[in-house]
């Protein structure tokens, strides 16, 4: 399973459209799970991510999942995870999930698939700024998408010099140009099974969570949020209560 991630504007679905397009090509079947934004007033999403892939929407080697995020942060919706599991279990070759538009530490896609490509532009700034951004300490593969831009090659050679590691891949999605390289080395992150049991950890750990906090009604943590609030309950030990009736 691989992630897409990056800023807003930085070419995220050209590029998706442009990876189906060259794994289609191979002849491996794809499902792309593509994660917009949530209106705060309605709650509905635009989902301009299908919109945008509308060249394989009647590809059936290509199955396209909009999900909104609900307005959870982190660039991906609560039901990501599960998706990506059920597309890998229905055989489909390659599962890729384009994230939100995401910034600082909105890097949950990590915590989803195997392997992310965070995707930057030129202008961002040097590699130092780039790194304060947060996104790019979850790539395993860092993408300079627009290299056609002025500055392309001063900014990959800033960061180069600061994550030499990391393996990077120099594209102009519009044009088509780096998308098989892109897709090559993908799949080699994919191969070295890069971060995979790390994901796993992270994704029992969220299972884990969601069973405590499913064994907790509503009426009774809103009984306990009262409590605390008016003085009179101690957080801690109420949560230790709780463990501890869950474990028992």
């Amino acid at each position: 399973m691989l992630g897409l991630t990056g800023a807003p504007g930085a070419g995220k679905s050209t590029l998706a459209t442009g990876l189906i397009r060259e794994w289609r090509g191979q002849g491996k079947r794809v499902a792309a799970i593509a994660v917009d934004p949530s209106s705060p007033f309605s709650g509905g999403a635009i989902l301009g991510d299908r919109i945008r892939m509308m060249e394989h929407h009647a590809d059936e080697g290509v199955f396209i999942r909009s999900m909104a995020n609900r307005g959870r942060l982190g660039g991906v919706a609560a039901a990501t995870s599960d998706m990506t599991l059920l597309c890998e279990a229905a055989g489909f070759d390659v599962v890729l999930v384009e994230t939100v538009g995401v910034g600082q530490a909105e890097v949950d896609v990590a915590r989803v698939v195997g392997v992310t490509a965070v995707v930057v532009v030129p202008g961002m700034g040097d590699a130092v700024q780039a790194l304060k951004a947060g996104i790019l300490e979850a790539a395993s593969v860092l993408v300079v998408n627009k290299c056609d831009y002025a500055g392309a090659a001063d900014f990959v050679g800033s960061l180069r010099g600061e994550f030499p590691a990391t393996p990077l891949v120099e594209t102009t999605a519009s044009a088509g140009r780096g998308i098989r390289e892109l897709a090559d080395v993908l799949e080699q992150r994919k191969q070295e099974g890069a971060g995979r049991a790390q994901l796993w950890r992270w994704r029992m750990r969220e299972m884990l969570l969601e069973q405590l906090a499913e064994g907790i009604s509503e009426a009774r943590l809103q009984e306990a949020a009262e409590l605390v609030a008016g003085g009179g309950g101690d957080p801690y030990r109420i949560v230790d209560e709780w463990v501890g009736s869950l474990r028992g």
